[in-house]
């Protein structure tokens, strides 16, 4: 297994650290190991494009001949909610 050093941690993070180890009836290091694996497992579940690569692979199954158009250089005004 690999090692990892973490230098220059603030006290109060650490003390942190350390209480919420002991309510979890770990050792610090223990408490830290299971942070950073649930750190990189959310990492392995969050969407790896962005909201336009989301929205485009919500609709690939509906089955359109056509691709959907970019809607760049269009003039996009807001809606007046005045009457």
């Amino acid at each position: 297994m690999a090692q990892l050093v973490v230098r220059n941690i603030e006290n109060g993070v650490k003390a942190r650290l350390q209480r919420r180890a002991r309510r979890n009836g770990r050792s610090m290091e223990e408490e830290v190991r299971d942070i950073l694996r649930a750190a990189v497992q959310a990492e392995k579940n969050a969407p790896a494009g962005g909201l336009g690569t989301e929205l485009s692979a919500l609709f690939a199954d509906i089955g359109l001949d056509e691709p959907i158009q970019e809607l760049r250089g269009f003039q996009i005004d807001p809606p007046d909610f005045e009457e």
